[in-house]
């Protein structure tokens, strides 16, 4: 499972939804941040369970290996640690948020990319939104989910 090869890495569960828990904003359905890490937990492991959502963030561990050693054509290590001109890194960031949450993930995707809370300080310029894509998804899935379930009571 892909949350094996994020824990050799030294990102933990634990770490995936402390930082989405950093931007958390209570909404119907989610009012308190234990709710919210419960139904996180679910999300992440709902997405880490997903080939896709496993084959994207390896595929980002493994370009950001790469650049680090200069090895990606195009991109110097000067221009790998300055970042002028690359967003590679955002779209893969997004693209993995659009996989698990539609546009709603994007733009909760945006959220995380602007601050970079908790565990997305410490990463890479590309694992970070790798992992800030993972976050924004489930995080994004949260929000929806326990709205939907919320109106469902309300209206029941």
């Amino acid at each position: 499972m892909l949350l094996k090869y994020l824990e050799e890495r030294g990102i933990t569960l634990k770490d995936l939804i402390d930082t989405a828990l950093e931007l958390f904003i209570p909404h119907p359905g989610v009012e308190t941040k234990e709710r919210a890490a419960e139904i996180l937990r679910e999300e992440l492991l709902d997405a880490l369970s997903d080939v896709n959502v496993s084959c994207l963030i390896v595929a980002c561990f493994r370009l950001e290996e790469d650049a680090k050693l200069g090895l990606v054509p195009g991109l110097s290590k000067e221009r790998f640690l300055g970042r002028p001109g690359l967003v590679a890194d955002e779209l893969l960031g997004m693209t993995i948020a659009c996989y698990i949450a539609g546009a709603r993930g994007i733009f909760e995707f945006i959220r995380f990319d602007q601050t970079k809370p908790g565990i997305l300080s410490k990463l890479g310029p590309i694992t970070n939104d790798a992992i800030g894509g993972l976050v924004a998804g489930a995080s994004s899935n949260m929000y929806t989910r326990a709205f939907r379930e919320h109106s469902q009571l309300t209206r029941g």
